[in-house]
């Protein structure tokens, strides 16, 4: 069993990079996750369910990363709570978290089935994979309970300094998922249908399981039933912060919806190939993605404990380790994007449609290094509406306008269209030099007062 974590005192460094490595271990298998399905589809079913699959799971991918984020609130509550020194007081937000979670699962399991076919069109999901696609949206949309109760259970051990448990529960989901893609889809021969049934079995037994291990573990604070209640003070800070978060990540992933619309209108080729390269994204982010989670619940804890200024070296550190890896990414991402496309699909006009869109996030990696670790940073701080701003104003007033002007070139190019999203990082990564400023004048004040009367 593993100790929780409290990050306000010795070593920032170590401490740092031990908590970050389950998060991006769990990052790494929830991207597994969506990768099985589209790599065991395209190996074993037609172009039209690898495109089935990418826009499905891209809609699916949005919905997660919203409660997700909007997690985030319990988790920067929980960390706040132990910088304090008040860590007993989790029972009682872990407890109103579920029952405000619990409503959304209600909710989503409802409005996701019944709008799946809106929401492909939405995507302009091309003509020949239409069908496949609202299958897939809304098997997935009935299985909403399961993923919000495992992002909720991350959210709550990351808060308490513990990421090996959110470790485990992808890890168990991804075993049952990569077992229920090969019976239902090589086995069976069942398509997109056979792909997001094995996603929400996966998520169901990853649920029931943790569950079961969670009920023998120790915590740092009394849960029962007595918990579960709706405390408006709890539900309004963990809304109040998990908000904006959610709604910075929505939009964004909005964004990113209405450029794989626009490349879908582009036919069938296009619309697959960003598929795959969405899916090869997922795992070159996934260290500035691991420490963006990480940060948060570290800087929450400081933030609670008033040590600003180990806060600030965390941020530091994190950019540093996640710059030197970044480069890697980028030769590797930028001369041998084919490599990484062909894991995925077996048509060679796919993979270089996805190779060309992948040159452009080869660039990306260089930017998101920065711009992860400092919405992580922010986060911690509660400075969530910061966050939201920047993610809106990069993704509306970039993203979506240069995709879209990239698009209408003749000849299309994959690559320029792709340009986009590192045109839209720079922007936001601006905004966050200028933000960071403003935090160390608030921040730094009380750290210099403290510092003069040592």
């Amino acid at each position: 069993m593993q100790k929780n974590n409290v990050f306000t005192s010795g070593k920032i460094l170590m401490p740092l990079i031990g908590f970050m490595i389950p998060v991006f271990f769990a990052m790494f298998l929830q991207s597994m996750y969506g990768a099985v399905d589209l790599l065991i589809v395209g190996k074993f079913a037609q172009s039209l369910d690898v495109s089935a699959v990418s826009t499905g799971s891209q809609l699916m991918m949005t919905i997660t990363n919203l409660v997700s984020s909007f997690a985030m609130g319990t988790t920067i509550i929980l960390g706040q709570r132990i910088g304090e020194g008040r860590g007993r007081d989790g029972g009682e937000v872990v407890g109103s978290s579920i029952c405000l979670f619990g409503v959304i699962a209600g909710v989503f399991t409802i409005l996701i089935p019944l709008l799946a076919g809106r929401m492909s069109t939405v995507m302009n999901a091309p003509e020949e994979a239409f069908d496949a696609t609202v299958s897939y949206v809304r098997i997935c949309g009935m299985g909403s309970v399961f993923i919000i109760a495992y992002n909720l259970i991350g959210s709550i051990f990351r808060g308490i300094g513990d990421s090996r448990t959110p470790l485990m529960t992808v890890m168990i989901a991804c075993i049952f998922n990569i077992a229920g893609d090969l019976f239902l889809v090589a086995g069976l021969h069942m398509g997109t249908a056979g792909a997001a049934i094995a996603t929400v079995f996966a998520q169901a037994a990853s649920v029931v399981i943790s569950i079961l291990v969670l009920r023998r573990k120790e915590l740092p604070f009394q849960f029962n039933l007595s918990s579960l209640h709706f405390r408006k003070a709890i539900i309004k800070k963990v809304t109040w912060l998990g908000v904006p978060i959610a709604l910075q990540d929505l939009l964004v992933g909005i964004s990113f919806l209405v450029l794989q619309a626009i490349v879908n209108g582009l036919g069938l080729i296009p619309s697959a190939g960003i598929g795959v390269a969405e899916r090869v994204c997922g795992f070159i982010m996934l260290i500035p993605s691991a420490f963006m989670q990480a940060m948060a619940a570290f800087v929450a804890q400081n933030i609670g404990a008033n040590r600003y200024d180990r806060a600030r070296k965390s941020l530091l550190y994190a950019i540093g380790v996640s710059a030197m890896i970044a480069i890697v990414m980028f030769v590797l991402t930028f001369w041998r994007g084919d490599l990484m496309a062909g894991i995925f699909s077996n048509d060679p006009e796919v993979i270089n449609a996805s190779a060309e869109y992948l040159k452009a996030y080869a660039i990306d990696c260089l930017l998101t290094c920065f711009l992860f670790c400092f919405i992580g940073f922010f986060n911690g701080l509660g400075l969530t509406r910061f966050v939201m701003i920047q993610g809106i104003v990069g993704a509306f007033l970039v993203r979506i306008p240069v995709a879209f002007l990239m698009s209408r070139e003749v000849p299309v190019s994959m690559f320029h269209i792709g340009l986009a999203t590192p045109c839209s990082t720079v922007l936001q990564v601006i905004l966050c030099l200028i933000c960071f400023g403003y935090a160390n004048r608030k921040y730094g004040q009380g750290l210099r007062r403290s510092e003069r009367y040592q």
